[in-house]
């Protein structure tokens, strides 16, 4: 059997081809493709979300291949139908957004991806990223490098808060969002979740409260969102829903960039009604140079690195090497994408 894969700067080509070998064993043919991401950002290619490198890049390199495995490969339609041997493309993300699904299943190919690869690395890093908007300490850091002395901040109507105590709102309530409501909870947080599909029970054996949306943000001083990025959800929060939120609230988006209607955002903060805004997705990535939000007040901005760990990375190339594993010795595939490509 002919197995590609198709790596990048952090799930490694060797990565995943030595979680595949560790898999499976010898006996197969590995080839490999390196892709520039995230050297170069991601970007649509065809008609799929966040690929790296070309499908001319991916045709070439799938030749005689029956499995491929990548994080950010563009598997489109053009590419299927030029790898008439593919039977698998296994995606170590969250969501397969680099594939075309519908073509997939057309073609006969099964889909898999990799649920909860980096849950740990994104919930501490939005936890941090609460901490930081609560307590300054990226902005005073900034400002003391810079040759500033903040000392204005110890005065009590500048000084930050504490999590306990405080009402935190979760908006979704995935593998992520689960595990920053227990963190959160340990330092002594109140914390709301507002989630339609989410486990009642489990949202209170973890000691949080369901709550709807707008109750929410009326409740909540920190409100953090962890919710996936569909129609429905698409600037879930906008001038209407920020407008619900007590005077000088903190938000933090380390989910999806279109969650938010990011126009509304500089004013917001130049007004005191958010008191802080930590991101690290965005509407566009990179943010343009006339980015609107690069001179507004109290903004904390990362580069997407939320999941950006070693142990994601690893975890990542083992999720789909197990589910190379199970496609060569016939097992149910545990994370199929397109569950109709097995109906006759």
């Amino acid at each position: 059997m002919r197995i590609l894969a198709a790596g990048d700067h952090f799930v490694g080509t060797g990565l995943l081809a030595d979680a595949v070998r560790a898999e499976i064993g010898a006996g197969h043919e590995l080839s490999e493709l390196t892709l520039p991401w995230p050297v170069e950002p991601f970007g649509p290619v065809a008609n799929v979300h966040e690929a790296s490198g070309t499908e001319e890049q991916v045709i070439e390199a799938l030749a005689g291949a029956e499995v491929a495995v990548t994080q950010m490969a563009p598997f489109t339609k053009q590419v299927f139908a030029a790898a008439p041997g593919l039977k698998l493309v296994s995606v170590c993300r969250g969501g397969p957004v680099n594939v075309d699904l519908a073509a997939a299943t057309e073609a006969g190919v099964a889909v898999t991806y990799a649920p909860g690869r980096n849950a740990g690395a994104a919930a501490e890093f939005a936890v941090g990223m609460i901490l930081a908007a609560m307590r300054r300490i990226s902005t005073s850091s900034a400002e003391l490098l810079g040759g500033t002395w903040r000392g204005d901040y110890y005065a009590y109507d500048q000084a930050g808060l504490e999590l306990d105590g405080t009402t935190v709102g979760l908006v979704g309530y995935g593998a992520i969002g689960a595990r920053v409501a227990k963190v959160l909870v340990a330092f002594g947080a109140k914390v709301l979740v507002s989630d339609p599909f989410a486990d009642p029970a489990k949202i209170a054996a973890d000691g949080a409260e369901r709550v709807e949306l707008d109750d929410l943000l009326r409740r909540s001083f920190v409100v953090s969102l962890h919710a996936r990025l569909t129609e429905e959800t698409r600037h879930l929060i906008d001038a209407a829903k920020l407008a619900l939120l007590p005077k000088g609230a903190v938000l933090v988006n380390t989910a999806r960039g279109g969650l938010l209607d990011y126009s509304p955002l500089p004013e917001a903060l130049r007004s005191g009604r958010l008191g802080a805004l930590a991101l690290d997705v965005y509407d566009v990535e990179p943010p343009p140079a006339d980015w609107a939000l690069r001179d507004a007040p109290n903004v904390i901005a990362t580069p997407h690195l939320a999941g950006a760990s070693r142990q994601t990375a690893e975890r990542a190339a083992n999720i789909v090497a197990a589910e190379v594993g199970r496609y060569v010795r016939g097992e149910a595939l545990a994370n199929l994408a397109n569950p109709e490509v097995l109906r006759p």
